[in-house]
């Protein structure tokens, strides 16, 4: 049986979605079974290793949680199954644009970090967001209170 090009069958394209299907149930279990939850849908990790100081400082290996980031022959090497793109890695690197983070939260917004400034106005804009919510509830709470 043959199917026409007309039908807009892709094995290739149909392949690639298997495969990468797959891979993100085998991400999804191994994050699990070290007590890892997945806050992003989709993610990149990339370092420039031509800027790289890793053999001098290894701040992002320390500060990964997950272990993603390692020491391999002579340079800082990434674990991409691994990697739940915190920026932590970018938080503490010392030179600019060496570490890029490119990540998708369920809400479909796209977040990109390559320096500690980004990663700490992420931080600003989170805990900023967290005091007006914390706000809100003390006030109804307050006003509640004041109605009965």
């Amino acid at each position: 049986m043959k199917i026409s090009k007309k039908q807009g069958v892709d094995i290739f394209h149909l392949l690639l979605e298997a495969s990468k299907k797959q891979e993100r149930v085998e991400r999804t279990q191994l994050l699990q079974s070290i007590g890892i939850e997945e806050n992003f849908v989709e993610g990149s990790v990339r370092i420039n290793w031509k800027t790289c100081r890793g053999v001098e400082c290894r701040l992002c290996i320390d500060a990964c949680p997950t272990s993603a980031l390692y020491w391999r022959e002579g340079e800082v090497s990434i674990a991409k199954e691994l990697c739940i793109f915190c920026v932590g890695c970018v938080g503490v690197c010392l030179v600019d644009d060496c570490i890029q983070v490119s990540r998708k939260r369920p809400s479909e917004e796209i977040e990109r970090f390559s320096n500690a400034r980004d990663v700490l106005m992420l931080l600003h804009t989170i805990n900023s967001r967290k005091a007006v919510e914390r706000t809100k509830s003390r006030f109804q709470n307050i006003e509640a209170q004041l109605k009965q």
